[in-house]
């Protein structure tokens, strides 16, 4: 009853999608971060990250899986649920699983869930044309949602794997018009994932909502990565576009504010992290 009245005497106010498009408005870059518990929750809302997202990710990086297709509905809400007890102004947003939206009164259903129970302030979505309905469906509802455009990790046995995608010409331009149409059904921040730095850019600038990148360049409206990846817990082969930024810090929190300030300075992504 209380939490809304505390916020209020807080220096900075929590994050909601007016801010997020203020900050597309005003060109301040929106640093982003994966989590899925309390305890890091706390370290990256203490970092000042503007947008945590509870990512299907959860399905390799905490439950051992080799892909995010074995994650259900209830990972996320209990996942979520942890998370939002442990964040005060960034902005919530959780993953819809795969096949947990194949239609749009089960894309409402769940996410009402992950709202509700998961404490979530906006759902995610991977998918192009054939998501228009249910984006339509979910904002008809207000229910806020980000559409997720590129690399689509749920449908990586159909494209053959993690590849960069929107290289090729045509490709590019169906891509920037499906993230028009999107926007024009409701979203309210288009994710990018694995695409040419080019088309990062170029999908940016035809949008008035925000637009997120993982591996889509520099030239967007905001960074985000898996948290365990800018923090070196994940081991093996990283992609392209990781940095680790436990490098030189003493501690998990000093790690997470170097990631946030070189995404506000634009420092990261550097020329490495991307693709052309």
């Amino acid at each position: 009853m209380y939490t809304q009245l505390e916020q209020r005497g807080m220096s900075e106010p929590p994050v909601n999608v007016s801010t997020l498009r203020k900050m597309k408005d005003e060109g301040e870059p929106i640093a982003c971060l994966t989590a899925y518990d309390a305890s890091f929750a706390v370290l990256v809302d203490a970092a000042g990250v503007d947008l945590v997202l509870v990512g299907d990710s959860l399905g390799m990086v905490i439950q051992g899986h080799d892909t995010t297709v074995p994650v259900t509905v209830n990972d996320i809400v209990y996942h979520s649920r942890a998370v939002a007890r442990g964040l005060r102004r960034a902005f919530l947003v959780a993953d819809m699983p795969f096949m947990s939206y194949a239609n749009p009164d089960q894309a409402l259903e769940n996410s009402v869930r992950m709202m509700q129970e998961g404490g979530a302030m906006m759902i995610k979505l991977e998918g192009g044309e054939g998501q228009i309905e249910i984006v339509e469906h979910l904002a008809r509802h207000d229910i806020p949602v980000c559409a997720h455009l590129g690399l689509k990790p749920q449908s990586v046995h159909k494209i053959g794997g993690f590849r960069v995608q929107g290289r090729e010409a045509d490709k590019a331009k169906d891509m920037q018009r499906t993230a028009k149409k999107l926007q024009d059904a409701g979203a309210d921040i288009v994710l990018l994932e694995c695409v040419p730095s080019e088309l990062g850019q170029s999908i940016r600038d035809v949008l008035d909502v925000p637009v997120i990148g993982i591996g889509a360049g520099p030239d967007v409206d905001g960074q985000i990565l898996v948290l365990y990846d800018i923090l070196d817990i994940t081991q093996g082969k990283t992609p392209r576009f990781v940095k680790n930024f436990q490098v030189g810090h003493s501690s998990p929190l000093d790690a997470i504010r170097s990631y946030v300030t070189a995404v506000k300075d634009r420092s990261y992504p550097a020329p490495e992290h991307c693709f052309s």
